[in-house]
């Protein structure tokens, strides 16, 4: 029983390696990435959340209008706190 458990693990830690391997090789011939990342590109600027001090990207934060000001939130429970305060 052990043994299959061994051959079970071994065989999955191959076929992902080799999945990741030809991954690789496609997006090197392609020049195009295979899945998209959720880390911004370089060069995006970030902003910091006024109340936990976390650095956001705009695109994916909460943005708040206060005014003329916009401020950017890291998620919603810091934007209700802003909002209290």
């Amino acid at each position: 029983m052990i043994r299959f458990v061994i051959y079970l693990a071994l065989i999955i830690l191959l076929s992902r390696a080799l999945s990741r391997l030809w991954g690789g090789i496609v997006e090197g011939l392609t020049g195009e990435p295979r899945t998209r990342s959720r880390v911004p590109q370089r060069g995006v600027a970030m902003v910091r959340d006024p109340v936990c001090g976390t650095f956001v990207v705009p695109d994916r934060a909460l943005m708040l209008s206060v005014g003329r000001q916009q401020l950017y939130f890291c998620s919603p429970a810091c934007r209700d706190k802003y909002r209290a305060a």
